[in-house]
């Protein structure tokens, strides 16, 4: 099994747990309700590429690491729905985040990304059709990212992930990988779900 599959297969579980507090595809969303879910994706990726940076670095020219960065379309949006500067820098910035110690752990938590930039094709269809030609919502940088390019995007994505994997093979690299896409996964949810976190009773 390739590691691609690999990672599709022993992630399943924390990715469908993931897009189960996704509620972009509600039919009662609401403009208000598009704005804090951005809000909540810029608290994540603004600190998550931060530290994805320097373990990718060394990959930057193969995986074009500087178009792929998700922060800076976040912001493109949020500004469309009126923050500024000032209220973008207040927003509240994602904690705990995944341990990326090497280059495994960060390359699975780029899967996730890369991942979500694929299947977030589905939520723009849904969104442009929800929200029709409201000016309120802006154009969806961040669900555009990549444009006509999001699958040659994801297969490079694919290739350089294979190439690493190969040139460690190492057991331990491959399961690092898939310990950091789902250590990313549940930090993900674990985020979105933290305004309804209900203190459990034993």
């Amino acid at each position: 099994m390739g590691l691609l599959q690999r990672l599709k297969t022993e992630t399943r579980s924390h990715h469908e747990r993931t897009e189960g507090v996704v509620r972009l595809m509600d039919a009662h969303l609401t403009p208000g309700d598009y704005q804090r879910h951005l809000e909540d994706f810029y608290g994540l990726y603004v600190p998550l590429e931060a530290r994805l940076a320097g373990p990718l670095s060394a990959l930057g020219p193969a995986l074009a690491l500087g178009s792929r960065w998700k922060a800076p379309l976040l912001e493109e949006d949020l500004r469309a729905l009126g923050h500024d500067a000032a209220s973008l820098a207040r927003l509240p910035r994602a904690s705990p985040l995944p341990s990326i110690p090497g280059l495994a752990e960060a390359l699975g938590c780029a899967y996730v990304l890369e991942g979500s930039t694929l299947g977030g094709q589905l939520i723009l269809r849904h969104l442009a059709r929800h929200f029709g030609s409201d000016a309120r919502v802006g154009t969806f940088a961040f669900f555009r990212a990549y444009g006509e390019q999001v699958g040659p995007m994801w297969r490079a994505f694919g290739d350089v992930l294979t190439q690493a994997s190969e040139r460690a093979a190492s057991e331990a690299f491959d399961a690092a990988v898939v310990q950091g896409a789902r250590d990313t996964f549940d930090a993900f949810a674990a985020w979105l779900m933290r305004e309804n976190d209900v203190p459990v009773r034993l």
